[in-house]
């Protein structure tokens, strides 16, 4: 949110004081028991992707819930980390694709345009989806709006039920949006595998005469 390029577009998307009842929010939940990711990395994934840098835009549901895993960039996790299972398949797709990425933390993504975005940007510890339908919502779709009013051609990555509802944010042309089943244990052998999502993107976008991205970074 402190991100220049994001603060103002995002802030003309919202109701008016909503920037107050997040801070609000924050102060509550932080004061009030162990919350992820730590408060100081909440919007990592804006201040680490400027909007016109933004080529691609991957979107979780929630930050990890367990201890020190959670970045504020979707999927990511430190590299003396275990990656958990979704990343794990995520990883696993990338090597089937395109290659073998040698660790778990996505911040290089991030770095090269990939909008690695949560659609709740804070969990209570143990417990997913802890603060769904309580402030973020509103929050994450003016970025997926905002992104969408970008004149640059994006790549929207969807995985899941849940992201693909994201869908109706979408709504310019020249965007190119690549969704599939999740890739959790649960469902990735249901469309994740072989959906061949990365290779995808950077077809797109050297189509539009844009680098691709360094998958592999």
């Amino acid at each position: 949110m402190e991100h220049s390029t994001w603060h103002q577009a995002i802030k003309e998307e919202l109701p008016a004081g909503y920037f107050s009842q997040i801070n609000h929010f924050m102060d509550q939940v932080y004061g009030q028991g162990k919350i992820y990711p730590p408060r100081d990395r909440v919007f990592n994934a804006i201040q680490t992707t400027p909007l016109e840098d933004v080529k691609v835009v991957i979107l979780g549901q929630d930050p990890y819930h367990g201890p020190g895993q959670a970045q504020g960039l979707s999927f990511s996790v430190p590299n003396d980390l275990p990656a958990p299972p979704s990343l794990q398949n995520i990883l696993k797709e990338l090597a089937d694709d395109i290659g073998v990425k040698p660790n778990h933390d996505l911040t290089a993504w991030a770095q090269q345009g990939v909008l690695l975005l949560n659609a709740c940007l804070t969990v209570p510890a143990g417990m997913a989806n802890g603060h769904a339908g309580q402030i973020w919502e509103p929050f994450t779709d003016a970025i997926i709006r905002v992104v969408n009013q970008q004149e640059q051609p994006v790549v929207f990555i969807l995985w899941g039920a849940y992201a693909r509802k994201k869908k109706a944010l979408i709504t310019a042309s020249q965007h190119l949006v690549i969704e599939s089943a999740h890739p959790s244990p649960l469902s990735a052998y249901r469309g994740f595998f072989g959906s061949r999502p990365f290779s995808r993107a950077n077809a797109f976008l050297e189509a539009q005469g844009q680098p691709p991205i360094d998958w592999l970074a």
